[in-house]
Formats: structure tokens, C-alpha cells, sequence
């Protein structure tokens, strides 16, 4: 445990100096990467989400790949495809930008339902098949989406089976006055990445994972969360409540959460800080209630006694 807190430290530290003043949502977009979490980044163009995604996959050492999604992209565009070879006189398999490590997903909703639809078997079993023909994809494997806004032209709502796949979903927010300040005086953003050192690489990424499984969880946390859980699903506040996936879930993010923090236990505010942004994607609420998901979830939270 001693041995994380110096690298998430450091870690935390180098992703802050370059998006100014979202310490919370850098935070926990460390959180769900160490996790082991696809990450979905909703927010109008222009404040940061394609930021935040590079410098996470530099900083983390991976090897990353960026894919603009259009009207137009192909599930082969992504993918890859099989292609003749001649020399070989066979069709011979080339790998897509799928197949990078962290793999970034700018404007996701703008790619017609079938592309966002071949992200499924790729994020949910890290691989995927060409030709009847299974290819693992490489490890650890990320996608960081970006979504723009339903209200803007040209996007397609993700499938609740799509949204389901992203551990977490964050919003960036415009900035405060004076880290917009800090925005307009500094270095240009795109030099700043350039610059970036990396501070682990894969190998030591999974050893953050194997250190998020050894978090405690204690019994009576186990029973906070079930109670949560139960809450969701009485109908009360939602048209449908969190599946035992989701669950699991929120389990395995409070424990990144935790670990991020510098604890090897699980507490009460670590299941809270991480709800909205594990849950909030997942539900519906009740028409008659006048409130978001996410407006929701932190007044369902208020009627729990805690452990």
C-alpha cells in the first residue's frame, strides 16, 4: 500500500498541471482507469475531454491511438480487416487503431449505430472477431470516449447496453475564472502533452490493479452497498433500479477510490464519491420526480442510514 501512494501521487500531480483546475475529475479519471473501467467524458466541444484522454494514456505510458468518429466511419475502419496478401497468396489480417491500448473515441455519438455497436464485444471481452476468427486485444485495454451533447446536430443516443460498458461517465465543466486565466497565459496544451513523461508503463498500471483487489471490504460496507442497490431498484426513484453488474461496479470503484486515496479499506465516502459517476449513466429516473439521475442518486443517498 505504501509503495502506490508516492506513483499516485505523482501521477495525480503531472495530470493536474495540464487540465487546470478539475482536480475532482482528474481524480476520478485516474480512479477508473486503475479500476480496469472504460471511461465515457460527456461535455460540450472545446473544454478539455480530448485533453484530459491523451494526457491520461501518456502519463500511464500505453500506447494510444485517436479515432474521430463521423457519420461515415466503418466498424472495419475500427476494427481492421482481412486483406490479400500476395506474397502469402492468403487474406491476412490487419489490425485497427481497436487495437492500441488506450484507445481514444472522440465524439463517439457522431458514428452511426453500427460503429458504436462494434465497440461491444471489444469492450466487454477484449477481443474481437474478423472472419470467424477471434483476435485478443492487447493488455491493458481502454476506451476513452468522448460524447458530445444530444442537442447538437448530428449525434446518435448510445444504447443503454453501450452505456452500460463505461465504468464511469464524467463531465468537465467550463472552468472557474482563474484556471481559465491560467488557460489564456500558459503554454499551449497541445506542446504541453507533447512534453508529457511517462510515469508508469503497463506493467506497473497492473500492479495498481492488483493492488486495487487487495482493498478491504468489510461486511458492513457489503451491507451499505446491497442496501444502495435495493434502494435503486423499489421503484420509487427509478424506472428501472442498478443491476447486480452495476454492482459490481461501484464495488470495484470505491476500492480504486480508496487506493487513490492512500487506504486499503473501503469507506461509506468512497462508495458516495463514486456513485454518480458509476450509476448516474445507468438509470432513468422517475418522470414524476422533476430531477436528473444524478439529482437523484445524492437525495436517495440522504434516506441511508450509515455503517
Amino acid at each position: 500500500m505504501h509503495d502506490c501512494r508516492p506513483l499516485i501521487a505523482s501521477l495525480l500531480h503531472q495530470l493536474t498541471t495540464v487540465i487546470v483546475g478539475k482536480d475532482a475529475v482528474v481524480r476520478d479519471a485516474l480512479t477508473c482507469l486503475l479500476a480496469g473501467g472504460h471511461l465515457l467524458i460527456e461535455d460540450v466541444p472545446g473544454v478539455g475531454k480530448t485533453t484530459l484522454a491523451q494526457a491520461l494514456a501518456r502519463t500511464l505510458g500505453l500506447p494510444f491511438a485517436r479515432v474521430q468518429f463521423t457519420a461515415d466511419l466503418m466498424p472495419s475502419d475500427l476494427i481492421g480487416a482481412a486483406v490479400y496478401d500476395r506474397g502469402r497468396q492468403d487474406f491476412v489480417f490487419r489490425p485497427g487503431p481497436l487495437f492500441a491500448q488506450v484507445l481514444l473515441a472522440d465524439e463517439i455519438n457522431r458514428a452511426s449505430p453500427r460503429t458504436q455497436s462494434a465497440l461491444l464485444e471489444a469492450m466487454e471481452e477484449r477481443q474481437v472477431s474478423v472472419d470467424g476468427v477471434t483476435h485478443p486485444l492487447p493488455q491493458p485495454f481502454f476506451v476513452i470516449a468522448t460524447q458530445n451533447p444530444f442537442e447538437q446536430l448530428g449525434t446518435h443516443a448510445l444504447p443503454e447496453s453501450q452505456l452500460d460498458r463505461f465504468l464511469m461517465r464524467l463531465s468537465l465543466g467550463y472552468p472557474t475564472p482563474a484556471a481559465e486565466r491560467a488557460l489564456l497565459c500558459g503554454e499551449d496544451r497541445r506542446a504541453l502533452l507533447q512534453r508529457l513523461p511517462a510515469l508508469t508503463n503497463a506493467a506497473g498500471l497492473r500492479e495498481l490493479q492488483q493492488a486495487v483487489d487487495a482493498v478491504r471490504v468489510s461486511d458492513p460496507l457489503l451491507d451499505y452497498v446491497q442496501a444502495l442497490l435495493a434502494a435503486t431498484r423499489d421503484g420509487r426513484w427509478f424506472v428501472h433500479g442498478l443491476s447486480p453488474r452495476a454492482g459490481l461496479a461501484l464495488l470495484r470503484a470505491a476500492r480504486a477510490r480508496a487506493l487513490v486515496d492512500g487506504r486499503g479499506y473501503v469507506t461509506p465516502d468512497d462508495v458516495m464519491a463514486v456513485l454518480v459517476p458509476v450509476a448516474a449513466h445507468r438509470l432513468v429516473p422517475n418522470a414524476s420526480v422533476g430531477r436528473d439521475a444524478a439529482g437523484q442518486l445524492q437525495a436517495l443517498l440522504q434516506t441511508l442510514p450509515l455503517p
